[in-house]
């Protein structure tokens, strides 16, 4: 059929290949895998809820068209699963209690990998700017922001800080 094309691309470290219809987008695309992590919400690339990382930059995956992906390098949140331990930023965001009802928290978590990852110990303005991109509607980013910092610290093996109810 003229509208289906084949795609191979690397997903969360493994080499994959999927038959795609031309108009799928990459949340489409990653529920052919399963992966339910990256999530339409918006369906406008306004809220971060959907973030997935191609070739190491984070990307609305609600407009990024599957068809994209070919031959590149896609993570999403289920990346972060290592032997069932989680991530020090995975850690930092329950410890903060920055989860609460986790629809943009997959988003968030990715997109603090990423600030960490380019700076590791980032300012109140860092974290804001950033995260700019994520929209949380439980109103959460004073305890996203607390989450941040702890995973910055866990990061460097800084001893924890105490967080401030």
């Amino acid at each position: 059929m003229p509208n289906l094309r084949t795609i191979k691309f690397t997903l969360n470290s493994v080499p994959v290949t999927a038959e795609i219809k031309l108009y799928h987008n990459l949340v489409e695309l990653l529920q052919q895998f399963n992966l339910f992590g990256a999530r339409e919400s918006c369906g406008q690339g306004l809220c971060g809820c959907c973030t997935a990382i191609v070739d190491g930059e984070a990307v609305s995956s609600c407009l990024y068209l599957a068809a994209f992906v070919d031959g590149k390098d896609v993570k999403t949140i289920e990346h972060l699963d290592s032997d069932g331990k989680l991530s020090a930023v995975q850690e930092a965001f329950v410890e903060a209690g920055a989860v609460q009802c986790g629809f943009c928290t997959p988003g968030f978590i990715l997109m603090t990998e990423q600030l960490l990852d380019a700076h590791p110990n980032p300012s109140d303005s860092d974290i804001r700017e950033y995260l700019s991109g994520n929209l949380c509607r439980c109103g959460s980013y004073p305890e996203i922001a607390a989450a941040v910092k702890i995973a910055a610290r866990k990061r460097r093996n800084v001893a924890p800080v105490t967080i401030k109810a």
